[in-house]
């Protein structure tokens, strides 16, 4: 009889001691799940799970004038990055030598390899696009060069006005701004009524100096494509960069990052993510406070806000950068584009996810890893002397986060957040039969690409 005790008490203790060990991890996930909930705009967690990028008529803030169709993506994932568009550079050496995604390498999510994306008037790529360097036959003004660090191009479907500054939509957050709409001939685009991701991308054909017409979409092969995603537009206005546009808005709303373990997590396998990217996650929606600005599938913020952080310009920290300085309108973030004095130095919320490999961060590529990124966040102390004090976020302040905080929280961004497989929005090849990104001479050697 004391024996049958003795092991119904190892028994028991043994079931104690393994419940012990695990209940940790269900309180951590049990946390998470009631965080989400308090925050979700619907009160519960799944509000924050991305739908999979063909579910079309589930991807939010599309253009009634442009909705989502097969036809429409497969054609404008393409063109975003056919070199053989690139018909308009300053010197004819750059001929078809550039792309949409000489600026956004999936590799490097969907964003510049590099402080300051720069299309016609450079050279190189490397292994993701960070060796990119100025032609030698350009002055620097003569470049396309970006006045901060190129956005990303995923999860864009999350957004409704385009750019750091919130330009480019006639609706949403733009209602009201009109009287700036005059300010020159690109930002009159929003006159047209499109919502921001068509509007922008008309207005990047332009100044991205790329070329589409029906001489072009003959050439290159694009015309029965156009044709098969537009049969609506009338002809004579079918092959046109608006239309285009339309397009490329249409693949950009699929280029989703629903497959890092976060996104994982909220499906329901609760083993997706580690314990240290789960407490990170609590931080994220808790102590941290990210969630008071990023609050969204995507973690950028809906609607759109504008804060100042205090971060420095891209021409501020020691970049050989081009066409930007301190009397560029755009360093002047929203207020560049409203003139509103209350709106200077207020950039908009960006998203979060796959920062991990994109090696530069805020608008002014001012920082190098989101290690520096937390750490600035945790001490608030604004590093640009231009930006009053006055115009400080109040959620910039100090977080009083300890190291091994800091560590989970950066696990989380890092890793948490990650979607390992960004390739696959790639095409295998475009119609032109060009080397993509880049199709200079040493970008085709670089990237091993005859």
């Amino acid at each position: 009889m004391q024996k049958i005790t003795l092991i119904f008490f190892l028994l028991a203790s043994t079931g104690y001691f393994i419940s012990c060990v695990h209940d940790p991890v269900i309180d951590l996930d049990a946390k998470l799940e009631d965080q989400l909930n308090q925050r979700s705009k619907t009160g519960a967690y799944d509000w924050y799970i991305m739908p999979e990028s063909d579910q079309y008529s589930l991807l939010p803030n599309q253009d009634p004038k442009n909705p989502v169709t097969e036809a429409k993506v497969q054609l404008g994932k393409m063109l975003f990055f056919e070199t053989g568009i690139g018909l308009e550079p300053t010197y004819s050496v750059s001929k078809e030598a550039y792309s949409c995604s000489s600026c956004h390498v999936p590799s490097r999510g969907f964003t510049a390899g590099r402080f300051q994306g720069v299309a016609d008037g450079a050279l190189g790529f490397g292994e993701s696009g960070e060796l990119r360097s100025k032609n030698p036959l350009y002055d620097g003004s003569e470049v396309d060069a970006q006045g901060a660090r190129p956005l990303p191009t995923i999860n864009l479907t999350y957004v409704t006005n385009a750019l750091w500054a919130g330009t480019f939509g006639s609706f949403d957050v733009n209602v009201g701004t009109e009287s700036a709409w005059n300010q020159d001939t690109l930002i009159a685009i929003n006159f047209k009524g499109h919502k921001g991701l068509e509007a922008n991308n008309n207005r990047a054909l332009i100044v991205h100096r790329q070329v589409i017409n029906k001489a072009v979409t003959d050439s290159l092969g694009y015309t029965e494509m156009f044709d098969k995603a537009f049969p609506e537009i009338p002809v004579e206005i079918r092959y046109t960069r608006e239309v285009a546009a339309f397009a490329i808005a249409a693949y950009h709303r699929t280029i989703l990052t629903n497959r890092a373990p976060f996104q994982e997590w909220l499906k329901g396998d609760k083993s997706a993510m580690s314990e240290s990217q789960k407490r990170g996650a609590q931080l994220f929606f808790g102590k941290a406070g990210c969630v008071n600005c990023h609050n969204s599938p995507s973690l950028n913020s809906v609607p759109h806000e504008f804060f100042a952080l205090g971060v420095k310009d891209l021409h501020q920290n020691g970049y050989d950068v081009f066409r930007t300085g301190p009397t560029d309108k755009r360093v002047f973030g929203r207020g560049g584009f409203t003139g509103v004095e209350e709106d200077n130095f207020k950039f908009k919320v960006p998203q979060l996810y796959n920062l991990r490999d994109v090696g530069f961060y805020f608008h002014g590529a001012s920082k190098r890893s989101l290690r520096e990124v937390v750490d600035y966040f945790n001490a608030a102390v604004p590093e640009n002397p231009n930006v009053p004090a006055s115009r400080i976020s109040v959620f910039f302040r100090p977080l009083g986060l300890t190291q091994t905080e800091k560590d989970d929280l950066v696990e989380f961004l890092e890793n948490g957040l990650f979607d390992p497989n960004l390739e696959r929005y790639m095409p295998s090849a475009t119609m032109s039969g060009n080397c993509f990104p880049n199709n200079d001479p040493l970008s085709r050697v670089e990237m091993g690409c005859n």
